[in-house]
């Protein structure tokens, strides 16, 4: 019995043994060095015209009970919404809605009060224009806001998109000459891009200015920064 515990655990020993010199070209393989590698990037972009127009409608009602005011707020919004629909390029939807109370120093409603939007949105700065001032008796013009088409925008970048490409590709051979490497293989690779910019409001003065004129007010977009950009890691190749 003593034999067999013995031989057990010499066989043992040899296994630690032979799992343990195994794993060392293993560490040693993890040990060794990794290839070098840079993270850079690059950017190309342009200033493109406003193309696009989006104009708030707003009207704001009272009256003593919620009902009431929902009432003529829903037949306000009926009786624009269909004036405002089927118009050639213009987009006309519902903007946001609510409907909550006031109340007085004892904390009683004193009345309701409701406040809708309808929101046109177009290409056609003139017809647009002219629409929101011929409804401006039911729903003066509350926002006004410009920005690049879907459309535009997508071209735009197209264009950047080679641009930015070659400024990467010229910054990671400038680069690679400049450590004395031989050359550079792409490792990993990935695309962004901006632009969009907050609403850009007009101006008190002239929206009052369009709702009380049913002449239609000139409305001209500004201009907007579109970018691509390339980021990624390319690895350095000895000579």
């Amino acid at each position: 019995m003593y034999r067999g515990v013995l031989k057990r655990k010499q066989l043992l020993a040899g296994l630690s043994f032979v799992l343990a010199v195994s794993a060392l070209p293993a560490l040693a393989h993890e040990a060794e060095p990794a290839e070098p590698r840079a993270s850079l990037s690059a950017e190309a972009s342009s200033e493109v015209g406003q193309d696009r127009v989006e104009i708030t409608l707003a009207a704001e009602l009272s009256g003593d009970s919620q009902t009431e005011v929902a009432e003529a707020l829903n037949k306000r919004l009926d009786s624009v919404m269909k004036r405002a629909k089927g118009h050639q390029g213009i987009e006309a939807r519902s903007g946001s809605y609510r409907i909550w109370p006031t109340t007085d120093r004892d904390g009683k409603i004193a009345e309701w009060r409701g406040q809708a939007e309808i929101l046109l949105e177009s290409s056609d700065f003139p017809a647009v224009s002219k629409l929101a001032a011929d409804l401006g008796d039911r729903m003066p013009i509350a926002g006004l806001s410009f920005s690049v088409s879907p459309e535009r925008r997508a071209a735009e970048e197209q264009k950047l998109l080679g641009q930015a490409v070659e400024a990467f590709k010229a910054r990671a051979q400038a680069l690679t000459q400049a450590l004395g490497f031989a050359g550079y293989r792409f490792h990993t690779v990935e695309l962004g891009g901006q632009g969009a910019m907050p609403p850009v409001p007009m101006p008190r003065m002239m929206m009052s200015a369009m709702a009380a004129d049913k002449a239609a007010a000139p409305v001209e977009g500004g201009r907007e920064r579109v970018s691509v950009s390339v980021q990624g890691t390319i690895v350095l190749l000895p000579k």
